[in-house]
């Protein structure tokens, strides 16, 4: 118990963040009110290193990771870690909301208040930290043809670069961390071999579709209740949904026959790109995230008014509402809107930014293939 107090204690964190630059600024009477600044940053390396390091968890990271990975690398990898990410993030959130462990207090100093109002164990961005690069380094391992060793470096330096950013951020005490990658490890073993058989079974079963809307929102309406509003299952909500869009969209290529096998055998081997495929990559990458904003845009701004209008609230009155749990009717709203929003991205990635692709013959040769 007490190594597990002393890992705990805000005090480690205060020296990690010191030993990379970040001291905190003694206040004293002469110091302007005006200024809110609590702290000074000696090494703008680290600061700047660490803050892409914390974005690497962040939505941002994932809106633009995901659908790129899908239009230029590879689908049926993308399919796999998709599920393995929402899974373990599910359970990390909901542990979260169960444990209630407050974040590392004084005297830590917060360079990042975005996820303040969340609880702190585990860090769900160490459990990311594995689960992204570690499940593409075994889903691809036996299907491409790559230095494994390289591979490896790179997965190990990205979460360990998520992980101190955490500490450096002060937004989680060194336990948080270990309890992360340490639950994210264990649900990893089961996971990676059951899901090559789940994403063949969401592809091929007539009913997966039914199955993955009312199970992703069973488990929304259920998520644990921490006794106070917090944003984890907005968040939450949100993963799910673009894993459902995700594999929806997929389910559909695959059951109007614009599938199939590839004639190749894996492992494949990795061709450098021509001037021609980089172009095409590039004209991808555009005009698949322009349809991205533009679908996020119409379907939040639709879905927020339709919900409003059943419920007969007012959109702005609602907006303008305090979050609380006692707020149903916003909470409704909210949950609805990102939901419908996030699994029309989903599956406009899989299904229909690719049909658009295809008739601008821009397409990835291989995508419907990637079974």
């Amino acid at each position: 118990m007490e190594k597990f107090k002393y890992l705990m204690e805000p005090e480690l964190v205060a020296n990690i963040q010191k030993y990379f630059g970040v001291e905190k600024i003694q206040k004293n009477d002469r110091s302007n009110a005006v200024d809110k600044k609590e702290y000074t940053v000696r090494n703008k390396f680290w600061y700047y290193l660490f803050c892409f390091g914390t974005a690497l968890g962040d939505e941002l990271f994932y809106s633009s990771f995901i659908p790129f990975w899908f239009w230029n690398v590879d689908g049926a990898v993308g399919r796999r870690v998709v599920l393995v990410w929402a899974i373990i993030m599910y359970i990390g959130q909901g542990i979260k909301d169960l444990f209630q462990m407050p974040r590392p207090g004084p005297p830590v100093v917060r360079l990042q208040n975005k996820w303040a109002m969340e609880y702190g164990m585990p860090s769900t961005h160490a459990m990311v930290g594995v689960s992204i690069p570690f499940s593409v380094l075994l889903y691809t391992m036996d299907r491409y043809q790559y230095n494994f060793p390289l591979g490896l470096l790179i997965a190990i330096v990205w979460c360990s670069v998520i992980c101190v950013s955490r500490l450096y951020l002060g937004m989680h005490s060194v336990l948080d961390v270990i309890v992360g990658l340490f639950l994210a490890i264990c649900l990893m073993f089961p996971l990676v071999p059951i899901i090559d058989h789940l994403d063949n079974y969401f592809l091929t079963s007539p009913t997966a579709p039914i199955l993955l809307l009312v199970s992703s929102i069973l488990m929304i309406v259920y998520y644990p209740n921490s006794g106070k509003w917090t944003p984890t299952r907005g968040d939450t909500t949100m993963i799910l949904s673009v894993c459902v869009g995700i594999q929806i969209g997929a389910w559909l290529n695959y059951q109007t026959g614009k599938m199939s096998a590839s004639e190749l055998t894996a492992p494949y081997a990795i061709m450098w790109p021509s001037y021609t495929m980089l172009g095409n990559t590039l004209l991808r990458t555009i005009i698949g995230f322009a349809f991205v904003l533009l679908t996020r845009t119409v379907c939040k701004t639709f879905t927020y008014n339709i919900i409003c209008a059943i419920l007969r609230e007012d959109v702005d009155n609602l907006k303008k509402s305090e979050n609380t749990l006692q707020n149903k009717h916003k909470t409704i709203v909210d949950l609805g809107c990102k939901y419908v929003a996030c699994a029309a991205i989903g599956f406009n990635t899989l299904y229909l930014l690719p049909q658009l692709f295809r008739f601008m013959r821009i397409e990835r040769p291989t995508f419907f293939t990637e079974i």
